[in-house]
């Protein structure tokens, strides 16, 4: 049975609430020793911290067999392979740079199954770079769609982030644009479609969680 898309009411992922609190913390201290500059100092922290883990409702496009983006960022690379660690079979990668600017959290690009879930401790490369995507802390989401299509997420920590969090489980049955997780403090998330995809991005493009279509299945 599909589950009713996860819906916050708060504006910002909990996860981002003991970093907001610190920072509150952090600002208040030198406001009543009135160190006016490292008050200033730490509420601009604080407000950083606050944009960093904002959670904007999106309203997914319903358009048949079309897949969503699951993180905002830019498209950084666009490769076809005959298998690799995360995918063993033919499969489109469509690799998605977020960076400390990105809203971070991440989205079910197409309605379907949890059928794997894969962590994997790892370095901490810089996530924009090639052996970030083998090397560093990652965790892979397989989910099964409807008409059994098999679509990859890996979730890909970058050089800051040290922190993967994801909410689905095994046996899940999810909707397109429902939350599923986010990585703290910039990070990287790769795409494996079907070869036999239709893709709708380009090298470079710009793209919204739960609302740009990177491609269409067959």
């Amino acid at each position: 049975m599909y589950q009713k898309r996860i819906h916050n009411r708060l504006p910002v992922a909990r996860e981002g609430i003991p970093f907001i609190l610190t920072g509150i913390g952090l600002t208040s201290i030198p406001l009543i020793l009135d160190w006016k500059v490292v008050a200033i100092l730490f509420a601009v922290l604080t407000l950083f911290t606050i944009y960093f883990f904002r959670d904007p409702d999106r309203t997914p496009a319903h358009e048949e067999k079309a897949v969503l983006t699951p993180a905002d960022g830019k498209v950084i690379s666009i490769e076809k392979l005959n298998g690799d660690n995360h995918f063993e079979d033919t499969a489109i990668k469509i690799s998605i740079f977020m960076s400390i600017f990105s809203a971070h959290i991440n989205r079910i690009p197409i309605r379907g199954r949890i059928t794997q879930l894969y962590y994997h401790p790892g370095k901490f490369f810089s996530a924009n770079r090639d052996k970030a995507s083998l090397h560093n802390e990652y965790n892979t989401v397989t989910l099964e769609t409807d008409n059994r299509k098999k679509i990859v997420l890996v979730q890909i920590a970058g050089l800051i982030a040290r922190r993967i969090v994801c909410w689905v489980k095994k046996g899940d049955y999810v909707e397109a644009g429902q939350r599923f997780g986010l990585i703290r403090f910039g990070s990287r998330l790769e795409v494996y479609l079907p070869p036999d995809s239709t893709l709708t991005v380009t090298k470079g493009g710009k793209v919204k969680a739960g609302q740009t279509v990177i491609g269409y299945l067959t």
